[in-house]
């Protein structure tokens, strides 16, 4: 499934770049679509990551509560350091919309 579904990326990717060599004047097109993908693959794998991390960091309290404080605040750590990866996904979406 995970194979079709990238082979199905790959493909979507393709059709959608074409266009840009195709004529001149095809740089906003591409710029904008570099931006809405920036945002949007970096909103993807951020939430993906924050998902799991907070899944296993409940599961890890859940089986012992007494662990609770040495698992919760490096969880925040790290949900903060996954969180700053979408920021740079933003910023890069804001300098490629900045050059339309």
């Amino acid at each position: 499934m995970k194979r079709k579904a990238l082979g199905f990326l790959a493909l979507l990717l393709v059709v959608l770049a074409s266009p840009l060599y195709a004529a001149e004047g095809m740089e906003a097109f591409g710029l904008a679509l570099g931006a809405g993908l920036a945002v949007s693959l970096a909103a993807l794998g951020g939430t993906i990551g924050q998902g799991l991390a907070t899944a296993a960091a409940l599961e890890g309290i859940a089986r012992n509560p007494n662990a609770s404080d040495k698992i919760f605040t490096p969880m925040i750590i790290g949900l903060a350091l996954i969180e700053s990866l979408v920021i740079y996904g933003l910023v890069i979406a804001f300098i490629l919309q900045g050059k339309i």
